[in-house]
């Protein structure tokens, strides 16, 4: 038995509308995906300031919210000025050493290549070094031929990375300049008290959600960096060759780049090995070995057990969420996927809360009574 179903034509356009309107909007977001990151860092790093620009403002004579943002970012600046302090000069102190030690070391490879040549002669292994040799240099020659182009193009995304970080340097100012006075105009709109003072509390979570994986990260970072900076002092003490004011500058590098999930501590960590190489290829290898058995242990229980009690999700879920953030997004994605879901498990919860509520008012006795009464007047 066939069954027609017959649809009008203004459904019919309504419907196509509908999926095309969807597919625009889709489209919309898709294009504006750099923008939206932009705006969502932005979003992300104001939260995270809030509270202490608030409080600095209540402690200012006139309470000015603009100076305090000032005061703040002037605070980050000059944070960021005395990591680079630390981190750049010994970065050009031990490049000029291996370069003035680079004669040594092309002579001892030299006589280590004359040792074997010899093998290969006994061997006769000789064509297959030719071949491995000319496919080198053929790549070589590939990469020198593009190296215009991937300069130019390295020059370009350097700028387009100045260019965003200083947009979200810009609108993070302004969000939290702005952002109390925004809130209280969309609070004004509100004419049901009660859902007013529940969206006001959702509000507070997330905030204190976003404040926590801040402070979280900050721990995890500063247990790390004084980690690498001991382990660095303390091999300096067996390798004369190390000088032992390296520690300070590895504290400022692990501490700054790890406060990127999962990638910045694993270039910290390249970063003070070849550093160590410069001055003795054991501690280099040494501080490599030891780096990547702490990344195991601050991956799998360190960050996951301090961001579980910041933020109230579980060590996995925290993995879960780092994962598919890193995976859909990128390095910004890994960033904000902790608080991103802990910010969804406020949502689910303050969800359920509200069906559960509307579920117990409905079963209560003078609610089923009144609901009767209405059927049979009806």
């Amino acid at each position: 038995m066939k069954v027609r179903i017959e649809i009008d034509t203004k459904t019919f356009v309504r419907f196509w509308l509908v999926v095309i309107g969807f597919a625009f909007a889709i489209l919309a977001l898709y294009s504006a995906r750099t923008a939206l990151t932009i705006i969502g860092i932005a979003l992300f790093l104001a939260l995270a300031l809030n509270g202490p620009v608030s409080k600095l403002a209540r402690r200012l004579p006139d309470r000015s919210r603009t100076l305090s943002t000032a005061i703040a970012f002037t605070v980050v600046v000059a944070l960021l000025g005395a990591v680079i302090f630390l981190v750049v000069p010994p970065i050009v102190q031990q490049t000029a050493k291996f370069i003035e030690s680079a004669p040594t070391l092309v002579r001892t490879i030299s006589e280590q290549w004359q040792g074997l040549g010899n093998l290969i002669d006994k061997y006769h292994i000789q064509p297959q070094v030719d071949q491995a040799v000319a496919a080198i240099q053929a790549d070589a020659g590939k990469w020198a031929t593009s190296f215009g182009r991937n300069f130019i193009s390295g020059i370009g995304s350097a700028m387009s990375l100045f260019a965003a970080t200083l947009l979200v340097l810009v609108l993070t100012f302004l969000m939290l300049i702005e952002g109390p006075r925004w809130l209280e105009r969309v609070w004004g709109l509100y004419k049901d008290t009660e859902k007013m003072e529940t969206h006001k509390k959702i509000v507070r979570r997330i905030h204190s959600v976003v404040s926590g994986y801040v402070t979280g990260q900050l721990t995890v970072s500063g247990i790390g960096s004084v980690c690498a900076g001991a382990t660095v002092f303390l091999l300096s003490l067996f390798f004369p060759e190390v000088p032992a004011n390296l520690a300070l500058p590895t504290i400022a590098i692990a501490f700054t780049l790890s406060l990127i999930p999962m990638f910045g501590a694993t270039i910290a960590g390249i970063i003070v090995s070849l550093l160590l190489m410069f001055n003795s290829v054991p501690a280099g290898i040494i501080f490599a070995v030891y780096f990547m058995i702490y990344q195991q242990i601050e991956n799998n229980f360190i960050s996951p057990t301090i961001q579980a009690k910041r933020i109230e999700l579980s060590p996995l879920a925290v993995l879960v969420a780092v994962t598919i953030g890193l995976y859909m997004f990128g390095i910004a994605g890994g960033i904000i996927s902790i608080p991103v879901a802990g910010s969804l498990k406020v949502l689910i919860e303050e969800y359920l809360e509200t069906s559960r509520k509307v579920r117990t008012e409905k079963e209560k006795p003078l609610t089923k009574l009144v609901k009767k009464l209405s059927g049979e007047e009806a």
